[in-house]
């Protein structure tokens, strides 16, 4: 949902209003779907070999686990990643969705999605910036939208 609490400075400013849109491309719209599909790979297989496919080394990552607010550098959501049982080895249903593409510029978009991974449905909002030509995730806003029992 989105809410707005005021109108937007823009309005008042007509001549900014024009060049305040980024210019996308349908080819950046098509790379960052692809970024986005191998985020959905990597949840679901959880190989880390390609890891650095998809996060920065620099990216961070922020929500609640067991009602505690959990802040994570990337070499320890790697770590996390690699003792997972991936949902692919137990043959968990695959369930992924783009919810919602967000370009600022044509080097820094916005996404959130929605994934299953093994017994829990994740609702991510996930900052991307393209950094020497690639797609990758800077920073990640998780929230455990359900959970069908516990973690495996």
């Amino acid at each position: 949902m989105t809410v707005m609490t005021k109108e937007p400075a823009m309005h008042d400013r007509p001549e900014k209003a024009a060049s305040a849109q980024p210019t996308v491309d349908r080819s950046s719209v098509l790379e960052l779907t692809e970024a986005i599909l191998k985020y959905f790979d990597l949840m679901y297989d959880c190989d880390t070999s390609r890891f650095e496919q998809t996060f920065a080394p620099t990216a961070q990552l922020h929500g609640f686990r067991d009602g505690k607010m959990m802040a994570w550098p990337t070499r320890t959501y790697r770590d996390i990643l690699d003792k997972r049982q991936s949902p692919k080895s137990v043959n968990s249903a695959r369930k992924d969705e783009i919810l919602l593409i967000d370009f600022a510029s044509t080097t820094q978009a916005m996404t959130k999605v929605r994934l299953r991974v093994n017994t829990m449905v994740f609702v991510d909002h996930l900052t991307w910036h393209r950094i020497d030509g690639t797609w990758l995730v800077t920073s990640k806003g998780f929230h455990v939208e359900s959970q069908d029992g516990p973690p495996i």
